[in-house]
């Protein structure tokens, strides 16, 4: 029973509902913590049921696990590689002819993508009708046909209909810029002199300046309201001095001219209708989302940007330049990162049209020559995981530099 003793007058009843203690089960950090210890709980006996039941299977078909494998000779041939390959190769040389091989279509594909996607973007939103509908009728066309369907296009409706190899394309120009047919270009093979490396630091010395002055005028800009000719700058320092470098050295670049023999074009370097294919398949296919991506970013900018720099007397061209885009990019860059990604790993389609990347010649050639599906699997899924990261890791670095500073 209550008893009021005067004073506050506050009951006994009352003053013990304040001290009384929460449930156990009731307590959100207690309930938070169990469930995390549960969801753990599970996922360790994932993980272990995962690996003891490969370990069963692999003993049952009497194997054991282990990449010692690797260290043997391949024993088959490799048709596109960039670096020294012969049959005698390891299974290690496999593997990384193969990810040479994803890197240099992901990275020439990411290249060409993000261009052309950047410029049917932008015209997507010409007040020019026949522009805005010709982009408006790129972007349909090519993102609503699956790219598998797109890769056989180019490789079996296009590649495959040119001239033979006796007869190729660029006979007139006497293989200046090599020849075309059904058997891929055979284009000039560059030579590199003595001296050229002085050519490539002068490339590295323009990128590294550029970007310290690009960064300094950019300063001085928002400080001063003085703008500093940066795009000029860039051009002299990235192209301007390594033409002066490379003309001072002596020309240390020569070619390796295909020459038209009996059976087709001799010399040169041979580059792969299935490159040709896979490389423009994933380059129209993704810039068609790309494109998308931009429109949506470049329109999500308040219209009252383009008024007010239009009011300070900038015409369109800088106020897209100075103004929207650098703005939009906020918006363009986390969507922009999903579709590296994709590019990257829709890159293993290729092995519809046997292009030599990793998963054609590594997962599926190497894999049936050595019969380690569980070890060459795990590899390449890790390879492929590595390389998402560091892509993403780099554009998130990327799109922490162009978010808003916020005091």
């Amino acid at each position: 029973m209550a008893v009021d003793k005067g004073g506050g007058g506050v009951s006994g009843e009352v003053a013990n509902t304040g001290t009384q203690k929460t449930a156990f089960f009731n307590d959100p950090k207690v309930r938070s913590s169990v469930i995390q210890a549960i969801l753990i709980a599970i996922l360790v006996y994932a993980v272990w049921s995962l690996i003891s039941n490969t370990a069963t299977n692999l003993s049952a078909q009497g194997k054991t696990f282990g990449f010692g494998f690797m260290q043997n000779a391949s024993g088959f041939d490799v048709n596109q590689s960039l670096v020294e390959y012969s049959r005698e190769s390891s299974f290690w040389r496999v593997y990384l002819v193969g990810l040479l091989n994803t890197l240099l279509v992901a990275i020439l594909g990411i290249f060409f993508a993000t261009l052309i996607g950047f410029s049917i973007g932008v015209a997507r939103l010409s007040k020019n009708w026949i522009i805005s509908k010709a982009a408006y009728c790129y972007v349909e066309a090519m993102r609503n046909i699956p790219l598998l369907l797109w890769i056989f296009i180019f490789y079996f409706g296009v590649l495959r209909l040119l001239p033979g190899k006796r007869e190729p394309y660029g006979v007139s120009l006497d293989g200046a810029l090599g020849y075309l047919s059904v058997g891929g270009w055979i284009a000039p093979k560059p030579i590199a002199g003595d001296l050229l490396w002085l050519t490539g630091i002068a490339i590295i010395i323009g990128i590294i300046a550029s970007y310290f002055i690009n960064s300094w005028a950019t300063k001085r800009q928002m400080a001063t309201g003085q703008q500093f000719p940066k795009g000029l700058t860039t051009l002299g320092l990235v192209v301007g001095l390594p033409i002066v470098v490379f003309l001072l050295s002596g020309l240390p670049l020569s070619f390796d001219y295909p020459k038209l023999a009996r059976f087709g074009a001799r010399g040169g370097m041979s580059v792969l209708p299935e490159f040709i294919a896979l490389l423009t398949a994933l380059t129209i296919y993704t810039s068609a989302f790309i494109a998308e991506i931009v429109r949506a970013g470049i329109l999500a900018i308040n219209k009252g940007q383009t008024e007010a720099s239009y009011a300070l007397g900038l015409r369109a061209k800088p106020t897209l330049n100075l103004v929207i885009i650098p703005q939009a990019l906020r918006v363009i860059i986390p969507p922009l990162t999903n579709q590296f990604l994709n590019l990257t790993k829709n890159s293993s389609l290729a092995v519809a049209i046997a292009y030599p990347e990793l998963v054609s010649i590594f997962a599926g050639t190497a894999l049936n020559q050595s019969g380690r599906e569980t070890e060459i699997i795990m590899i390449t899924m890790l390879t492929y995981l590595v390389l998402s990261l560091l892509t993403s890791s780099f554009m998130n670095w990327y799109n922490n530099r162009m978010a808003l500073v916020e005091r």
